[in-house]
């Protein structure tokens, strides 16, 4: 089985996705492969539909995984099947599943002023300040190097975005400003400026600063509710509170659509939950 996995590693790295990503679309091709090695006898070429959706319930059962995840993992079995068995994939015979969504929490400007600002470490505090005043993406914030910092026009230069475009983000001034505390204290590096520590030029390892912001909820007092992208959704929410419109804010955060944008009309507090129903309106109840 290890021929497949390998062949659907070539097939992934030819597509040119980051190495994290290519770890993640790895994850449950390997288990299914296990599956057909320790419960089918099967080569993959010989599995039938009827065998796959049984993969997939035995997964689900076995993991208690969520739908949106299966989903993932249909997703890879779908890519598996057409560029490395070169084999046709039928959509009816394996569907995808629907999942509730859910909106994110996003932590109110007082609640991310006091996270940030308590933060003990001048690495964290910067990587986390940066993912909030510029609305980065872990993954952004980690591959940011010297000279992806336009310092005169306040802006930083993303080339590492997760739909392949570049884009500018806006740079503030006080970010700047730890950024460049944090770059005389850490060795001054011109590179990635957040390299791994074990001096190769690699940027850090995004997983880095996860476990240091679940670390300082704990020191805080506060209850486990924070992710590194609670801080990009806390950017838009906060910039459409302060009037800024979509296009601008869609433009920020490089959204490849709008409607991945328009999350911030629910989430912010002048959103849909100002608006007053004509029901309201007509009884000439006041909502002031």
């Amino acid at each position: 089985m290890d021929n497949y996995l390998d062949s659907f590693r070539e097939m992934i790295s030819l597509r040119g996705l980051a190495e994290h990503t290519l770890t993640n679309y790895c994850t449950y091709i390997r288990a299914y492969l296990d599956y057909l090695s320790r419960f089918l006898l099967k080569a993959p070429e010989d599995v039938s539909w009827n065998e796959l959706r049984d993969y997939i319930r035995w997964l689900q059962k076995s993991r208690n995984l969520s739908d949106r995840t299966i989903n993932c993992a249909i997703s890879q079995l779908r890519f598996f099947t057409i560029y490395v068995l070169h084999k046709t994939w039928d959509d009816t015979q394996l569907p995808f599943r629907r999942f509730d969504e859910y909106l994110p929490y996003v932590p109110s400007r007082q609640d991310t002023w006091t996270f940030i600002s308590t933060m003990p470490d001048l690495k964290q505090k910067t990587m986390t300040a940066l993912m909030y005043s510029s609305g980065l993406r872990i993954g952004e914030v980690c591959s940011l190097r010297y000279e992806d910092v336009d310092r005169k026009n306040l802006r930083l230069h993303i080339t590492h975005g997760k739909n392949r475009h570049d884009r500018y983000a806006i740079l503030s001034t006080a970010a700047l400003d730890l950024l460049t505390q944090y770059w005389f204290q850490y060795g001054k590096p011109r590179g990635y400026l957040f390299p791994k520590q074990n001096g190769q030029d690699r940027p850090i390892d995004t997983f880095f600063l996860s476990r240091h912001i679940h670390a300082h909820e704990d020191r805080l007092g506060w209850e486990r509710r924070l992710t590194c992208h609670s801080f990009r959704h806390a950017f838009g929410t906060h910039l459409y509170e302060d009037g800024v419109d979509l296009l601008t804010i869609k433009a920020l955060l490089g959204h490849k659509s709008l409607s991945s944008t328009a999350i911030y009309v629910h989430l912010a507090s002048n959103g849909t939950g100002s608006a007053v129903s004509p029901f309201d309106r007509m009884a000439g109840v006041s909502h002031g």
